[in-house]
């Protein structure tokens, strides 16, 4: 990498700053602490892509929510909406993970049960998944 660094400085001094080689240099020079700051952690994602694709389902659904007839519609939908996703996340396929809750559900004796059937607490090999979701027919 110092050597990198080294070759980009000289090449800073060196190119047009309005050609695409100029920008691209300042570009680099820009967001180096950056890169450095990556290499020095592997933990670290070199971009934000599972971030954007976490949100894009929201995305995709604002428009469809300005609509909600009601606020506790509203506010249901966006319960719903929040457990598929954190199924999702949890590797569930929410089709079966929902499947599962509104099946133990109505048993349960205590409220204080239902934690159990929250989405990081249930492993997804541990639900029956349909057969059209096994042949990759689903989602």
């Amino acid at each position: 990498m110092d050597k990198i660094k080294v070759w980009l400085e000289k090449q800073a001094l060196n190119v047009t700053p309005k050609s695409k080689l100029g920008e691209a240099v300042r570009c680099m020079q820009n967001q180096w602490t950056y890169l450095v700051r990556y290499l020095d952690n592997s933990l670290v994602d070199i971009d934000n892509n599972a971030s954007e694709r976490a949100i894009k389902p929201f995305v995709m659904g604002r428009k469809g929510w300005l609509f909600s007839d009601s606020i506790a519609g509203a506010r249901s939908s966006a319960a719903l909406y929040t457990l598929v996703e954190t199924a999702k996340i949890n590797g569930h396929e929410p089709y079966a993970w929902l499947r599962h809750v509104l099946t133990i559900l109505p048993a349960l004796e205590k409220d204080a049960d239902v934690e159990q059937l929250l989405p990081m607490n249930i492993k997804p090999e541990s639900l029956k998944y349909p057969v059209y979701v096994l042949r990759g027919r689903c989602c």
